[in-house]
């Protein structure tokens, strides 16, 4: 795909996506659970990441941007400097109807790519109604996002796309949209499907990979992992348990009940706090020593901003990253093939400060250094 002339680009914002990471509800899908987050006191995210990734656009010259009213494209579109043309708006709170009714004005309005920020739902919408014709691009906004659609953060679907405005040579393939089931999800049951595919930007180093998971051949090797993590727990000192099964390992050697998809807060060998979000984390750890315990999510390599945004920059701030313990296989960061583990907080700033050489637990008494990036490509090698 080569732009001679003028790229006509397509804003499209779902709102609410991801609105229930932060505050534990583990996904945003119906009007139910988006009313229950934002009781809850969770503040949309999605206007503000998408802004972030059209930052990189606003000084582009063959740019033509249509874009849906309000919080579903124009309010990132004119924060980040861009002119816009708004070819229609919804009632709010909008909901899936209004993000396929946007899709497809914008499809016909004459855009050639869209860019979009939402999760693994708001992909499922387009799949529905652009099938694998117009081309997107996702800027990460959700809470489940398994699907192959989305730039590694908004910043890398920015520089994809201005690349793109400025007559670079893109290719494109068909990727993969997954959906898993939310009812399920905040049952602890990881239910991934294949939905259907899109079309997008052909450009590896920012796009996010399908998530996988690891083989469990290792099983040994998680225990000893779980086992190291369980016996050098500090009294006194709050643990901020995440999500995902090396550290549900650590739970059960423990003999602790575990939220496998949440945040367990742990203090002097008991739970104190299950399937926790943000703001009840900062509250309750206060100023009182506290870690957390992390683990890689298998294929992404993405260790926060994916399925565990109860992490939120403020809480991650509080921590420290002296603070925060990664833990995996060897084996599992094999399969990232190089790349290095990867953060997409929701604030830049942060994500840049938590860049470097980190740490990784990776059996008893057993810890490799791996770099962290916001770059799907280690920019070293």
């Amino acid at each position: 795909m080569k732009v001679d002339e003028s790229l006509c680009l397509g804003v499209l914002v779902n709102p609410y996506a991801g609105l229930g990471g932060s505050v534990a509800l583990k996904g945003s899908d119906g009007e139910a659970t988006r009313d229950e987050a934002l009781r809850r006191g969770a503040e949309p995210q999605a206007p503000a990441r998408m802004t972030r990734a059209l930052k990189a656009l606003a000084e582009a010259q063959n740019l033509t941007v249509l874009t849906w009213a309000g919080e579903m494209g124009e309010t990132s579109c004119r924060e980040a400097g861009l002119s816009c043309q708004v070819i229609g708006q919804s009632v709010m709170p909008s909901g899936p109807q209004d993000t396929r009714r946007a899709a497809e004005a914008l499809k016909d309005a004459g855009a050639e790519m869209i860019l979009f920020a939402g999760g693994d739902g708001t992909a499922r919408d387009l799949v529905d109604t652009l099938g694998q014709g117009t081309p997107v691009l996702g800027v990460p906004a959700g809470c489940k996002m398994h699907s192959a659609v989305y730039a590694i953060n908004p910043e890398a679907a920015g520089s994809l796309l201005a690349e793109l405005a400025t007559g670079g040579l893109v290719g494109l393939e068909l990727a993969e949209v997954r959906d898993i089931d939310e009812d399920a999800f905040r049952e602890g049951v990881v239910r991934a499907r294949h939905y259907g595919e899109l079309q997008v930007p052909a450009e590896a180093r920012y796009l996010q990979q399908v998530k996988c998971g690891g083989r469990e051949v290792e099983d040994l090797v998680v225990t000893e992992v779980a086992a190291w993590i369980a016996d050098s727990l500090e009294d006194d000192t709050f643990y901020l348990m995440g999500s995902g099964s090396t550290v549900a390992v650590v739970m059960e050697q423990l003999g602790l009940e575990n939220t496998l998809l949440g945040v367990d807060l742990v203090y002097n060998q008991e739970v104190v706090g299950r399937d926790q979000g943000a703001r009840a984390l900062l509250e309750q750890i206060g100023d009182a020593p506290a870690k957390a315990v992390i683990t890689v999510i298998g294929g992404q390599g993405h260790l926060f901003g994916r399925g565990n945004q109860q992490f939120s920059p403020a809480l991650i701030r509080r921590l420290g990253k002296d603070n925060i313990q990664i833990l995996a296989t060897r084996t599992k960061l094999k399969t990232l093939e190089g790349r290095p583990l990867l953060v997409d907080t929701g604030d830049a700033e942060l994500d840049r400060e938590l860049c470097g050489l980190w740490p990784v637990t990776t059996g008893y008494e057993d810890q490799v250094l791996y770099r962290v990036s916001t770059e799907a490509v280690n920019s070293e090698q």
